[in-house]
């Protein structure tokens, strides 16, 4: 048995407002601890948006009665609210800018509408970027114009992370995360399995196999793999949709993520591509420096390193009732999260009750 502090999740989809049939504040933040996730940053691309005071003020008070573990929540960049949004960034994990794959109301169309958020956004927390080879680059080179910090969402390419690394090497303000999804699956949904697993050899097909980013290639994940300490965290991007819609006739991209996290990582650490260490510095120490994200008190959570077992969905909380890592055989399991003092799980069951998480920007 090893003891861990608990892990802090910075990209996480609620779902909440607008689409609580495949997840919401309670079952998603279930599925946190059940993962040994203690704090969960939960992005505003949701129906309608959190993009104003009004929003983000029903949210949070959604949340403070459903959320079991720690919370903070993202405000949306659109075109029209860069005044408004800086006025918030003290209720807010940080800003979210979509500069791909995003429509309505949180869409930026061109440069003119990002500068005014750099422009304004506070340098407290960082400016949080989906942007993609190209348009990471050119969010890169704005933060470097407004000297202000950036941190690049769910990176998948080799290009991006060799980028990243010489923006780094010449002092701009650049942290970034990776996806377990980018680091075990290649494109076409082929697994890059743990070693002696044969049951997953086939691989993802159709809508379960949408993403954005989309998985990459075999080259491409093995150069994040050789770039770790590029990296500054792990994030799961946990996107929840119900199987009937990523089996319909299109597809929505996103995977669920919280409850495969952990087993996933601690199975490289067995297998000598990863260490305990670097789980904590990129699943603690540096998202709660580039966050600004308080201590968790009296906060651990006990995972038995030599249990070996099979993801099932079956077994797990989020009410999207899949995973793409069905079947895959990993070695490390979860059995029991304290948080703040509190038994909050343990042996699969979940015993903090809704309401019992906390905003940590509140």
């Amino acid at each position: 048995m090893i003891k861990l502090p608990g892990l802090i999740d910075p990209h996480v989809h609620l779902r909440e407002p607008g689409a609580t049939h495949k997840e919401d504040y309670d079952t998603g933040t279930a599925s946190a601890l059940a993962g040994g996730v203690t704090m969960v940053l939960a992005m505003p691309n949701t129906k309608p948006p959190i993009f104003d005071q009004a929003t983000l003020s029903a949210v949070l008070a959604t949340a403070k009665t459903k959320a079991r573990c720690d919370y903070a929540q993202y405000i949306g960049a659109g075109p029209e609210n860069a005044a408004e949004v800086a006025r918030l960034a003290s209720q807010a994990a940080a800003l979210k800018m979509y500069l791909d794959s995003t429509f309505g109301q949180l869409r930026l169309d061109d440069m003119t509408l990002w500068m005014e958020h750099f422009r304004l956004w506070p340098d407290a927390t960082p400016i949080v970027t989906h942007s993609e080879s190209r348009s990471m680059a050119a969010a890169i080179w704005m933060a470097q114009l407004f000297d202000k910090p950036i941190h690049i969402a769910h990176i998948s390419l080799r290009e991006e992370v060799l980028l990243i690394k010489e923006a780094k090497a010449r002092g701009i303000k650049v942290t970034c995360e990776v996806c377990p999804h980018h680091l075990f699956l290649a494109d076409g949904g082929i697994p890059l399995a743990p070693a002696g697993c044969d049951c997953c050899s086939g691989g993802l097909s159709g809508g379960r196999a949408e993403v954005r980013p989309r998985l990459a290639t075999k080259a491409d994940v093995d150069a994040l793999w050789a770039n770790l300490d590029v990296i500054d965290c792990f994030a799961t991007d946990h996107a929840p949709h119900t199987l009937a819609e990523k089996d319909g006739e299109n597809p929505p991209p996103g995977f669920p993520g919280l409850e495969t996290l952990l087993p996933l990582l601690l199975t490289a650490v067995s297998e000598g591509r990863l260490t305990i260490d670097q789980i904590i510095e990129k699943s603690v120490t540096n998202p709660r420096r580039i966050f600004k994200l308080p201590e968790q008190p009296e906060t651990w959570v006990e995972v038995d390193e030599n249990a070996r077992y099979e993801i099932r969905a079956a077994e797990m909380h989020s009410r999207c009732g899949w995973t793409p890592f069905e079947g895959w055989q990993v070695k490390g399991r979860v059995t029991r999260v304290v948080l703040r003092g509190q038994e909050a799980y343990k042996d699969g069951k979940i015993l903090a009750e809704p309401g019992f998480g906390v905003n940590i920007r509140g």
